[in-house]
């Protein structure tokens, strides 16, 4: 059974990020680092590959992004993938979802050996796009199954059966492989690398593959092939500050009732 996890390599969240002139993404100016929200999706091929412990199951990262992504798939090996692969081509740089589902369509056959892998996981979203489209595009291309959002996974046998936790309702749905499956935040704790898994990692195989190693045109992918862009960006606002109420004399609660009725709060 063969399983591949895509992840990918997304400025921290945590630092001030920017846009370049050309109002893509400034990848180069801000440390960069594996989607927490992939992480989740790692966690959940392994413990598929822990619970079918009888079954010879290959764990397989996957991502497309610049040198530095192979941090990404470093941190994939430590938790506990088996191989990673890295799709690292300068002309697919400022790709929308669309371009960047035809690169890992094409990517993700030539890790299977040409064939479509048992299970293509992903996280939710990515933390930098966040747009949440690329599984759906993804499983239209390799014309398989996908069952996305899942909060619980279990499988039996070629079946695999998830819960989606909605706002309104929980849904339980069940496909037969090959397909793709995104999980979310809520699917269970991601463990840690140990410092065994970390050591290990060095020894495992990394694969670096280009457009021509997938046989993709370099004219289908980038910015010019995409079929959404970026028009305009802007920066935040900056923060107020405050409006801040003394207690005196007890009319503080006054004063912040009349605040929650002026913004409809109560």
């Amino acid at each position: 059974m063969n399983v591949v996890v895509l992840v990918k390599y997304v400025p921290d969240a945590t630092a001030d990020r920017s846009f370049e002139p050309d109002n893509t993404v400034d990848r180069d100016g801000v440390d960069g680092l594996l989607s927490e929200l992939d992480e989740y999706a790692i966690e959940q091929a392994l413990r598929i590959k822990e619970e079918r412990g009888d079954e010879e199951i290959a764990v397989t990262a996957l991502t497309v992004g610049p040198d530095d992504a192979e941090d990404a798939l470093r941190k994939a090996l430590q938790i506990g993938a088996d191989s990673a692969v890295h799709i690292c081509d300068e002309a697919i740089a400022g790709s929308d979802a669309i371009a960047t589902s035809l690169v890992l369509a094409e990517a993700v056959k030539k890790a299977g050996d040409g064939t479509v892998p048992d299970l293509i996981m992903t996280g939710m979203a990515s933390t930098d796009g966040g747009m949440g489209v690329v599984p759906a595009m993804l499983a239209e291309r390799l014309g398989i199954p996908q069952i996305t959002l899942a909060s619980q996974v279990e499988t039996q046998g070629d079946r695999v059966h998830i819960r989606r936790d909605g706002d309104t309702a929980t849904e339980s749905i069940s496909a037969t492989m090959p397909l793709v499956l995104s999980v979310t935040d809520q699917s269970g704790e991601v463990r840690y690398p140990s410092f065994k898994g970390i050591m290990a990692a060095k020894k495992k195989p990394l694969k670096t593959w280009d457009l021509a190693d997938l046989g993709i045109d370099a004219s289908l992918v980038g910015p010019d092939a995409s079929r959404t862009t970026v028009e305009a960006t802007a920066a935040r606002a900056p923060r107020t500050t405050g409006e801040i109420v003394k207690d005196e004399e007890g009319s503080g609660a006054v004063a912040l009732a009349d605040f929650l009725t002026s913004k409809k709060f109560i």
